[in-house]
């Protein structure tokens, strides 16, 4: 079976979201363009190391460019999504490896979301083995979600990605772990159940 790609070159929007409450909420990286609409489930650690690596790159090809690329320096306003996900919701894959990468040429960012996938391995060694032949396999691979974005969506997918992140539970003044909405078992009180 050939690997399935969906394909975004352009997306008409391309997000980051959550469904659920804080505390339980699962993320989502969702592509549109037209009817067509792709979501894929994520950890909240893989949406903030996106968004904090996709500002990274977009600084590093205005600095290398001198300030001549197409890339704005922050998120511009016209371009900012804060709508919520397109519903339903119905995840394609849980996403396992993701790659950026940045087209000069075009003058695009390249993201890319490839499914999750077991592997079985007697040893360490077959372990990378194993993991190098299925990253080389463009043909037989697992599905993969592939967007290609201007500066500006970039900037602004990292901002909204990043704010969904932080919108979650509120740490405790304490100890810095999240507090959920009945409280939490703090471990600077000892135990001492702290309410939200």
């Amino acid at each position: 079976m050939s690997r399935q790609v969906y394909l975004y070159d352009p997306p008409e929007r391309f997000v980051a979201g959550t469904v659920g409450l804080p505390g339980r909420r699962t993320f989502f990286l969702q592509a549109t363009a037209g009817s067509r609409v792709t979501s894929v489930a994520l950890e909240k650690t893989q949406v903030a190391a996106l968004a904090e690596r996709m500002d990274e790159l977009l600084d590093e090809v205005v600095r290398r460019s001198g300030g001549s690329a197409a890339v704005p320096a922050m998120a511009p306003t016209e371009v900012s999504d804060t709508a919520p996900l397109d519903t339903p919701v119905e995840e394609e894959f849980r996403v396992g490896t993701m790659a950026l990468a940045w087209d000069g040429e075009e003058q695009r960012m390249i993201v890319e979301a490839q499914a999750l996938v077991e592997l079985d391995a007697e040893s360490d060694e077959d372990l990378a083995e194993a993991e190098e032949r299925l990253l080389q396999d463009e043909e037989n691979g697992p599905p993969m979600l592939r967007v290609r974005l201007t500066g500006a969506q970039a900037r602004a997918f990292a901002k909204r990605a990043l704010d969904v992140v932080n919108a979650g539970r509120p740490p405790c003044p304490l100890c810095s772990l999240p507090l959920d909405p009945e409280g939490h078992v703090c471990p600077r009180q000892n135990g001492y159940r702290r309410g939200a």
